[in-house]
């Protein structure tokens, strides 16, 4: 039994915050115009599809995450709502969606347990649950920025980063719904920021090739943004496997 619950908070968090994140995409995608020809929650092979105007929303056999497929992102087209015909700021947003949702969710879900929690805990009254909340969220906020610089300053090593499988063994030693929205708060927000870094496929790498287009005026060649993407890629698969086998080494 406890193995089933471990099981579906797993696929909850990791798919949830994917999901989200996807969502994230999707619905700027919408606001701005853009077609979105299909819209999945979870990959694999199709369980549900149907189509409601211009997209097809889908239900995928395996529940972690989904994805955004939209007219133009990934070779040039000229249909009316194309993602390539949308102007720079358009597109900006709509990349950078995904992960913006993620942070915010993640800072709201820690401000609400935090809330909560000191306020039953001290049984303090709304203000002093407020100015506790807005500084526990201050400082957890500035430690995240500080990760990220101080791994690329060399003082933190990659060996120290986790993966889906590290994250999943963190799920697995929470206790009760506090610990768990804890973490959910804290991966969220670290997917979140993750994305954002300047690297491409990363959204954050999407976006730095946007501003280069902006500079320039005009986009790289495509086949230079293939080649670009392609090295990214792979770069990020033999990072993610480097990870997950670190993660694998410390559950031995």
């Amino acid at each position: 039994m406890d193995f089933i619950i471990t099981a579906i908070k797993i696929i909850f968090l990791l798919g949830f915050l994917i999901i989200i994140h996807e969502g994230g995409h999707f619905l700027v995608a919408k606001l701005c115009k853009v077609r979105v020809n299909e819209f999945a929650i979870g990959f694999g092979p199709k369980i549900w599809s149907k189509k409601l105007g211009e997209t097809k929303y889908e239900l995928r056999l395996i529940p972690f995450g989904g994805f955004v497929n939209m007219e133009g992102e990934e070779e040039h087209s000229d249909k009316e709502g194309s993602f390539s015909k949308a102007s720079i700021p358009k597109r900006f947003a709509i990349i950078v969606a995904g992960a913006i949702v993620n942070i915010l969710f993640g800072i709201l879900a820690y401000i609400i347990l935090i809330m909560v929690r000191y306020s039953i805990v001290r049984e303090a009254n709304l203000l002093e649950s407020i100015s506790y909340t807005l500084l526990s969220t201050k400082t957890l906020i500035c430690a995240m920025f500080d990760s990220i610089v101080q791994l690329f300053s060399g003082n933190i090593s990659i060996n120290d980063m986790v993966g889906p499988v590290g994250i999943s063994q963190m799920v697995s030693m929470t206790s009760g719904m506090a610990q768990f929205v804890y973490l959910l708060a804290l991966t969220s927000v670290s997917l979140g920021i993750t994305n954002l870094l300047p690297f491409v496929p990363l959204d954050g790498g999407k976006a730095l090739l946007l501003i280069i287009e902006a500079i320039r005026r005009k986009p790289l060649k495509e086949e230079t943004e293939l080649k670009i993407q392609s090295v990214g890629f792979f770069i990020l698969i033999v990072f993610s496997v480097f990870v997950a086998y670190n993660d694998i080494l410390r559950l031995m």
